[in-house]
């Protein structure tokens, strides 16, 4: 045995138990333990309260850091729902579109207005497991181009582009089965918006007539 090795003198105690946790660890390591939770709840309470201003009804400080919340919330944080819903949305809007296909014959044509919208709704309407894609796949692409494009259909932002993009791809890929002998050439969509009358025992006058937004043609 080496001579620098001392055993327990006979009938000593042995040491007491290491206690669990952070109790056990030295005083530096404690110390820097409690740091790293401290800045770990700080970074998540500084989350909670972005996310609460880009939800939350408009105010004064969201305003005044519009820009501030913005930059942390989008892209990876973006929500889609209103606190306590301020806006309950009183419209009906169906997104639909047409293209311009060429035929293995070389003749040009043009197909009708098809209502992607309807085509979700039929495809969730008495399904017990309905698909994220079928319930909002199309309905946030649209709300993503209108977010980024002015009333002229001009994009507003970088994100411009991109809404643009993703709203073709899925035109697109809803179309193409329908003419596995065509080409499709261009496509262009349209939203179909009318407000929800109301209520029977309502006073209120609605204008139900349906307004379309067409977009230009996009080359695919």
């Amino acid at each position: 045995m080496d001579s620098n090795e001392r055993e327990p003198a006979a009938g000593a105690a042995p040491p007491p138990p290491r206690a669990p946790g952070i109790a056990g660890l030295s005083s530096p390591y404690r110390v820097v333990v409690a740091l790293a939770l401290g800045a770990v709840a700080v970074a998540a309470c500084g989350h909670l309260a972005f996310v609460f201003l880009h939800v939350a009804p408009s105010n004064t400080v969201s305003k005044q850091h519009a820009r501030t919340v913005d930059d942390w919330i989008y892209p990876e944080f973006e929500q889609n729902w209103k606190l306590f819903a301020p806006n309950p949305l009183q419209q009906n809007i169906a997104v639909e579109v047409r293209a311009q296909i060429r035929t293995a014959g070389g003749e040009l044509v043009t197909t009708d207005w098809r209502n992607l919208s309807a085509e979700d709704g039929a495809a969730i309407r008495h399904s017990l497991l309905p698909s994220h894609t079928e319930q909002n796949e199309l309905r946030r692409a649209w709300d993503f181009f209108t977010g980024s494009h002015d009333e002229e259909n001009k994009p507003n932002g970088e994100r411009g582009e991109l809404s643009e993009q993703y709203l073709r791809r899925i035109a697109v890929n809803r179309l193409a089965p329908a003419h596995p002998g065509g080409n499709i050439l261009r496509i262009q969509l349209r939203s179909a918006t009318t407000a929800v009358a109301a209520p029977k025992w309502s006073d209120e006058t609605t204008d139900t007539e349906t307004y379309y937004r067409e977009l230009p043609w996009w080359t695919v």
